[in-house]
């Protein structure tokens, strides 16, 4: 009678066995992360004074995550990435090789030591962007829209990897190259634009939906990609603004398929760092 039962018993313990240890290894799961920041004047400390240096703490929070990703990992098993992307390329100066440096990629080969220098890399680059951009006050902007219309599929898909796309941005979108209205759909929101839409009261989701109003997306389909937006910033003139403008976002998101999104106003980069490490580890 026990050995019949040892018999049914052990290979439905090793089955239990393999199965819990699939579910608690997410850190098999390839990386590539990509963000996308928004350079406009929205840095500027003359009008938003800490705003930049929420940036930089959203940036190490999710490098932070990324490289204990990695260091989880069997170094047999590494094949994870992360870079930055700008639209448009900021005119300060080595541009380009700054943002080499802010590319990087692990494999099989890849030494402990060059995981160890991503902690470094990414606080000292990231933040000589900003300062650089703030220095010479050449605030071109961010088009995020075109970004999303030319690149986003090409820069932010990687088969067999969990795509995450971070924007750091206000929340508005607009750029003086991509102004497009295409019937109550747009390239571009702005609290000017908001207030013209009468988008200032309760009834705002009725009022879109009437006018058929938000951003014109793109026949997509970006099921393998996860995004999350940080740093979104309303006017205070509008109580109602951060809600519409997640609606904007929501919807065009929606629209073209997106895996998984959130939406998150600005805050201390402490407080918002466990949200973003769930999401990075892909917590519901």
């Amino acid at each position: 009678m026990k050995s019949t039962l040892l018999k049914i018993l052990i290979p439905l313990l090793i089955t239990a066995a393999f199965a819990k240890e699939g579910k608690a290894q997410p850190a098999q799961q390839n990386l590539n992360i990509s963000f996308l920041l928004d350079l406009s004047d929205r840095i500027d400390p003359k009008k938003n004074p800490d705003l930049y240096q929420r940036d930089l703490g959203y940036i190490k929070s999710i490098e932070t995550a990324f490289v204990n990703h990695v260091k989880e990992k069997k170094m047999m098993l590494l094949n994870d990435q992360m870079q930055v992307f700008f639209d448009p390329i900021p005119k300060i100066p080595n541009i380009n090789q700054l943002s080499q440096q802010l590319k990087v990629s692990f494999n099989p080969k890849t030494s402990k030591k060059d995981i160890l220098s991503v902690d470094n890399t990414y606080t000292q680059i990231s933040s000589k962007i900003y300062q650089h951009t703030i220095k010479y006050g050449r605030y071109i902007g961010s088009d995020i829209w075109k970004f999303f219309k030319n690149n986003v599929q090409d820069y932010c898909i990687k088969p067999g990897h969990r795509n995450i796309l971070v924007i750091l941005t206000d929340g508005y979108m607009y750029h003086a190259n991509s102004i497009i209205v295409d019937g109550g759909k747009s390239s571009y929101i702005t609290p000017e634009f908001l207030r013209s839409k009468k988008l200032n009261a309760a009834s705002y989701q009725a009022v879109m939906k009437k006018n058929n109003l938000g951003f014109i997306a793109f026949p997509y389909n970006l099921k393998e990609l996860e995004i999350i937006v940080l740093g979104i910033n309303p006017s205070i003139k509008n109580p109602y603004e951060e809600d519409v403008i997640k609606q904007y976002w929501a919807d065009w998101f929606k629209a073209m398929k997106v895996k998984k999104y959130e939406l998150r106003p600005t805050d201390l980069a402490a407080n918002l760092a466990p949200v973003i490490d769930n999401f990075i580890k892909g917590k519901p």
